[in-house]
């Protein structure tokens, strides 16, 4: 069992063709947060607009749909389709580390508080500058 899992937010900044997942999103933040997490070996995860919830080696084409542009139904339906697939995907672990915007976990948190013994959000309610500026700083998890 893995003591850690984290859940890493798409971003809008994508190839233009099919790639896995973990090399699908472009941004800095991304790139950032993407080197981080592998760096710590443990298991990760991908909160996607589009496909709920996927692995960094599924393979996927680009896309266009972001929760930030949901109604706050269309953002729990998709969250209660996230915490289905969790269910089924992810494997044991007492703490997830959410790496997220707010629009991605907002529905999401009553079920992870619930499911894990910890959750964590170390970037909770910075600007997105001060996230990379985090990420700049941070040398591991």
């Amino acid at each position: 069992m893995s003591s850690r899992i984290f859940l890493v937010s798409c971003v809008a900044r994508k190839v233009s063709h099919a790639t896995v997942a973990a090399k699908l999103y472009t941004s800095p933040w991304f790139r950032k947060v993407r080197a981080l997490v592998e760096a710590t070996g443990d298991p990760w995860f991908i909160l996607s607009a589009e496909h709920g919830m996927i692995s960094p080696d599924t393979i996927v084409h680009p896309y266009e749909r972001t929760l930030n542009k949901m109604k706050n139904a269309e953002r729990r339906e998709w969250a209660k389709y996230v915490q289905d697939q969790m269910e089924s995907m992810l494997p044991p672990a007492s703490t997830v580390i959410v790496l997220a915007g707010f629009r991605y976990r907002e529905n999401l948190m009553p079920y992870l508080g619930a499911r894990f013994e910890e959750v964590a959000v170390p970037m909770g309610g910075l600007s997105i500058g001060r996230q990379l500026n985090w990420l700049n700083n941070a040398t591991a998890f």
